[in-house]
């Protein structure tokens, strides 16, 4: 942190505010300054702030409207019996966010990398959708249901790109590639390089 700070400070000399965001998955104590003395002087001690995420209680930032909080809500502090309710309440987070599509994305990328649902318990979580009251549970499956859509879209693509290199090592003429796949000429000929 010391480095970092004071590499930007000898580029902008700014005042600056040093913050760790630590995000680890289990609970530790990191320490928040570097000293540097001798038994003699001490020559410096450097300080910054620091949030431990899984110190914090997720509850705690479910009614915030701050996209950050919502995307890091899943290396918060939480037991394994609430992976649910966490999940739960970032999908209803977000549709209060009202983000646009990218931002929504990036948001839910964070968050899904870090807590992931099996099977049994992606069904629990479309169980407690379906509680909602209509007009909130319809805006969680809307958001929910694009997301599906996109990864068959991107499935679709993966597979259509298998084909079509496949076809391209079978030595297929181009135009038969672009007839079967779908893609274009100038797709196939990215494939190829």
């Amino acid at each position: 942190m010391f480095i970092y700070f004071s590499r930007l400070y000898e580029n902008y000399r700014k005042r600056i505010l040093p913050i760790a965001i630590f995000t680890y998955n289990k609970r530790r104590n990191e320490p928040n300054r570097f000293i540097m003395e001798f038994p003699f002087h001490q020559v410096l001690k450097f300080e910054f702030l620091k949030i431990e995420l899984k110190k914090q209680n997720w509850r705690d930032y479910v009614k915030q409207d701050n996209s950050v909080a919502c995307a890091l809500l899943s290396k918060m502090g939480y037991a394994k019996s609430e992976k649910i309710q966490v999940n739960l309440e970032f999908l209803r987070m977000l549709t209060c966010l009202e983000l646009d599509l990218a931002r929504l994305d990036l948001v839910a990328g964070i968050f899904n990398t870090y807590l992931k649902l099996n099977k049994v318990e992606e069904n629990q979580l479309r169980d407690k959708i379906r509680k909602l009251n209509p007009e909130e549970g319809a805006k969680v499956m809307e958001i929910t249901t694009s997301w599906h859509e996109k990864g068959r879209e991107e499935g679709k693509i993966e597979a259509g790109l298998e084909i079509a290199k496949k076809m391209l090592e079978a030595k297929f003429e181009i135009e038969q590639i672009t007839k079967i796949t779908g893609f274009s000429v100038e797709e196939i000929k990215r494939i190829m390089n």
